[in-house]
This record gives C-alpha cells, sequence and structure tokens, in this order.
C-alpha cells in the first residue's frame, strides 16, 4: 500500500479521534447549528440516575382480543409523546402480559417525586372527533329569507303558528311545543328578542319582520298578556310563541356533538403548517390507514358543517368541513397565533389513550444507589483496561502496546457513539460495553498470532504483518458476526434491560472492527521499519530467541 495512503489514512484516524474526545470531555461543547440544537451529554437511566419507576394496568374488557396488542402498543406509544413533550429525555416504557393482564411500565429517569411524575403521565386523556346533531343552519341570507317566507304566511287568514313552528323552527324545544315560551317577564331574553316580544307586538300579532339574534332569525308571536303580584308589585308577563331558523354561524352553537368512530387512535400526529400565502399558522393533522377513510367518510356525511375536535371531553377546536377529504391529512384553519398552534398541536399530539390505563405500582430509584453503581462501574473497568493492557504488552510487546493505543481510540469513538445516538447507559449497558472491550482484543490478538505464525514461517515482518492481518480477517469477521447476530436477537425478543446490553455490545462489536483491522493495522505499517526486522523481540521472546540463533 502506498506511504502517502497509510498517511491519509492515519490523519483521518487522528481527526476521528479528537472529534470523538472532544464529544466524550464532561464539559465540552454541545451542537449549536442555527436553530438545531443537541446536548450531548451522558444519558444514564433509571438504575444509575435514579428516578421514578411506575406500573399500569390497561383495561381490554372493551377491546376486542384481536385487537388488544395493538391497543397496548397505542398506549405505549401516546404515553411516550406525553412525557416527552413535557421534557423527560429516554423514557423507558414496556409492555407485557402477565396472565391476563395487559401492563404497561414506564421507568423515569432523574425523576424523584413519583406524584410528579404520575402528573406527567395523568389520567386517561381522552381525544374524539364528533360531528353535529341538530341543526344544520343555513347561510345568513338564506335563513332571513326562510324567515320571512314564514311570516308572509302568517300573514294568511286561517295560519296555524303552532303547526308552522313545529315543522320549520331549529329550536330542539320547538319540536316539541310548537316554539311555546309559556309566559315570562320582561327581562328573560336575549335584548333583540325581548323588545321585539314586550315593545313591538300586541297580543295576537306576530312580528313583521325577521328578528336576528346571536341564535338565528326568529319569528315571533305575543300570544297573551297577564300581570301578576310578586312582592307586591304588579309584574307584566306575556305568553309568546317563535320559530327559529339557525343561521350557519350559530349553528354550531346549537348542535349537540355527538362521537364518532374517528378518535386519537388514528391520528398518526399533528403538525404546526403555515399558509402558502398568508403565512398563518396551521394545525395539520395526518391519519393512519383507518383514520384516512373514516375522516373522508365523516368530511363527505358533513360538508359545511363544523366538527368537534374534543379532549377530555371539552372542545379544543370546532373547524368547518370546506371539502370532502379522502388523502389521510387535513389542515385546521382559523386565526391562530403561533402559540395557540403550538398549543392546540401539543395537545393533538399528547393524543388519547386506546384504553383506560390504572395505576397499580409505583416505585422510586435513590440517586445514591446510582452513583454508587457509577463508582464501581468505573473502578471494574479501569481495573479490567490496566490488566488487559499490561497482558498485551507484556506477552506481544511492541504489537501489544500498538493495540493498546488503538484500544483506548476504540474507547473514545464508542463513548462520543453513546453520547450522539444518544444511548442510556444502564448498569447492563456498561457490562455491555466492558464485554465489547475484550472483543475488541480478541481480534488483535488474533492477527498478532497469525502475524507471528507467518514469521516463523520466514517471511519478512512486513510481509508477516500484511499476511497476519489479511488470514485473520475471516476468523475476525465470521466471530463478530455471530456475536451481532445474538445481539440483535437480544435486542428483538429481550427485555429492556437486556436490550441495554445489547445494544452497546453491538456497538462495541461494530467499532472493534474498524480498531482493530484499520487502526491496529495503520499504526503498524508507519511504525515498522527495517531497524524492527533485526529486533524481532520487540515482536516477542520466542522470536527474538529464534533471530539470535540465525544471527550465530
Amino acid at each position: 500500500m502506498k506511504r502517502r495512503n497509510v498517511w491519509l489514512t492515519f490523519g483521518l484516524v487522528l481527526v476521528l479521534s479528537g472529534l470523538a474526545g472532544l464529544a466524550d470531555w464532561p464539559k465540552g461543547p454541545n451542537i449549536h447549528i442555527g436553530k438545531y440544537q443537541r446536548d450531548i451529554s451522558v444519558r444514564l437511566g433509571l438504575d444509575l440516575r435514579g428516578g421514578t419507576s411506575l406500573v399500569y394496568i390497561a383495561d381490554m374488557s372493551k377491546v376486542a382480543t384481536a385487537d388488544r396488542v395493538s391497543a397496548l402498543d397505542g398506549v405505549r406509544d401516546v404515553v411516550e409523546r406525553r412525557i416527552n413533550g413535557f421534557g423527560v429525555s429516554e423514557p423507558v416504557i414496556q409492555t407485557s402480559r402477565v396472565g391476563g393482564q395487559y401492563r404497561i411500565s414506564v421507568d423515569l429517569a432523574g425523576i424523584t417525586d413519583i406524584n410528579q411524575a404520575i402528573k406527567l403521565i395523568g389520567e386517561t386523556p381522552l381525544l374524539e372527533f364528533r360531528e353535529p346533531q341538530g341543526p344544520a343552519g343555513l347561510p345568513d341570507a338564506a335563513a332571513k329569507k326562510k324567515a320571512q317566507d314564514l311570516i308572509d304566511q302568517l300573514k294568511k287568514p286561517g295560519s296555524d303558528f303552532a303547526a308552522l313552528a313545529k315543522a320549520n323552527s331549529d329550536d330542539p324545544s320547538a319540536k316539541v311545543n310548537g316554539g311555546d315560551l309559556g309566559f315570562a317577564p320582561q327581562g328573560q331574553f336575549v335584548p333583540e328578542f325581548d323588545a321585539a316580544l314586550f315593545d313591538q307586538l300586541k297580543n295576537g300579532q306576530i312580528t313583521p319582520e325577521p328578528i336576528k339574534t346571536q341564535f338565528g332569525y326568529h319569528v315571533i308571536k305575543r300570544i297573551e298578556d297577564k300581570t301578576v303580584t310578586e312582592n307586591g308589585k304588579q309584574v307584566l308577563q306575556v305568553h309568546g310563541a317563535h320559530i327559529l331558523i339557525t343561521t350557519t354561524d350559530t349553528a354550531s352553537k346549537l348542535a349537540q356533538y355527538v362521537p364518532t368512530a374517528l378518535s386519537g387512535k388514528q391520528l398518526k400526529r399533528a403538525d404546526v403548517v403555515f399558509d402558502p400565502n398568508s403565512g398563518a399558522p396551521q394545525v395539520q393533522l395526518q391519519f393512519n390507514s383507518e383514520g384516512t377513510k373514516l375522516f373522508g367518510q365523516l368530511t363527505k356525511k358533513n360538508l359545511g358543517k363544523v366538527l368537534g375536535i374534543y379532549l377530555d371531553g371539552q372542545p379544543i377546536s370546532l373547524p368547518r368541513v370546506q371539502s370532502e377529504i379522502t388523502s389521510g391529512t387535513a389542515v385546521i384553519t382559523g386565526n391562530f397565533t403561533l402559540e395557540q398552534a403550538k398549543q392546540l398541536t401539543k395537545r393533538l399530539n399528547a393524543g388519547a389513550l386506546p384504553v383506560a390505563i390504572t395505576l397499580v405500582s409505583q416505585a422510586n430509584v435513590g440517586a445514591t444507589l446510582g452513583q454508587e453503581s457509577i463508582e464501581r462501574s468505573l473502578v471494574a473497568g479501569i481495573i479490567g483496561l490496566i490488566l488487559v493492557a499490561l497482558f498485551m504488552i507484556f506477552y506481544y510487546r511492541f504489537p501489544g502496546l500498538l493495540a493498546v493505543v488503538a484500544l483506548l481510540i476504540y474507547s473514545l469513538i464508542v463513548l462520543a457513539i453513546f453520547k450522539l445516538w444518544p444511548i442510556t447507559l444502564t448498569l447492563a449497558g456498561i457490562a455491555g460495553y466492558i464485554l465489547s472491550i475484550g472483543i475488541a482484543v480478541d481480534a488483535n490478538i488474533l492477527v498478532f498470532e497469525r502475524t507471528r505464525e507467518e514469521l516463523r514461517q520466514g517471511l519478512s515482518l512486513v510481509a508477516a504483518i500484511e499476511h497476519g492481518f489479511q488470514r485473520a480477517w475471516l476468523s475476525i469477521r465470521d466471530s463478530n458476526v455471530s456475536s451481532l447476530i445474538t445481539a440483535f436477537i437480544l435486542i428483538w425478543f429481550g427485555s429492556s434491560l437486556i436490550k441495554g446490553f445489547a445494544v452497546t455490545l453491538a456497538i462495541g462489536i461494530g467499532v472493534s472492527l474498524f480498531s482493530a483491522i484499520t487502526v491496529t493495522r495503520t499504526l503498524m505499517r508507519l511504525t515498522v521499519s527495517t531497524w524492527m526486522t533485526k529486533h524481532l523481540w520487540l515482536f516477542g521472546r520466542e522470536l527474538s530467541a529464534r533471530q539470535e540463533s540465525r544471527d550465530v
């Protein structure tokens, strides 16, 4: 290999090691690129940092057996979104089935106040998409015209006010009693209605033109008057009736919203977007495949009407359906400020739990225990590194020294990956990291032993080193691939603690391949010289004795 390429590789290794060291430095800089900010501090798990562990049971009594696993996964996703929304980093959320119970366990590192942790998750939020049931509403001009047409009909001899009220009123009470309001004193109704009934009309009269109030257009009839004594005073009461024609704007106020099949279970996420023309903030909704179908049916059915989006039984938005939406993506428009749009998005993403959950267990892990575990793990790791370094230098001499240097570079890179990924370190994860150090050394040992064999067969030092790396590669590759397969199986099927161990182990194995094959080989190519071919004792006692016998 050309010397220039060797120096270029060495330079890249130095740069990579420098960047890794910068990331590993305890007070090293966080990432700030424009608006992008990233904290690259070490993230410790519950067993090291201390925190809170909660266990919930999901109520599956109303969920079909075939849907229970997906419902439980939905609970996990929603709980995770809620916790992340409050800034709690790296929560560990697991689902399991114990007997006939479906459980969700939540580990929150750094949260030592159990009440605060419970508050973060909160009670079961219910996100619903409701449709109006009641008056459909008409455009303002059409409602006014309909009311005027009724007045014209009522002016005809023999017209039945009660019958027309039952047939045309949008007031739910009027459907039952023909719009009969009974006797009432002045001041009981909205000002426009009150003024028309008491000031403009006399017995038996109807309004000459529709009266507009906040509820729509009214056709009012003053049926009868009477005077009663209340608290020693004479009070006029009027028996009135009305026909209400709602406008589009007021229909949603009078309508009753009823739940539909569409809920937070089918909502993938909500995002703040901006109108391309005005730049006004809007809220975009994205549904899954089931939600796309349901939302398309819902918008087709309620064209021109107002849909209700409810969270925990309270309306958080009342958007009007402008058109049938079949794409699975909808935009809620309105006079939102950016903060209001962000708040609505946050509440929508907090979402709805597909099923109710009940807290059954809570535990607090003290930070003192975590600190003690960290100190013991560090001591064990340092002792292990020192013993491995001493063995490699004593047995393999100069190559062993280069292997120790490569091992230090390996450690810097792995720790930097843990911080940048980021990986939440637990005791099990640290164990996986320490084990991967042994695997990294094992690759170097295979290379060095192969190199020795080539030297015994009479090859030159440079040729022996190249052949040693080439022939050791197959064994290194096969052993590491088998270890990676085992790690991936543990990641896929294991619990959170096992996954932590397997993830750190897999990362360590991947970096060890780079360390043993690239870093160690580059260092040996740069340092091996003609002088060393005459001093084979640097590569082992046995080779030193052989060199002496040759010289004799």
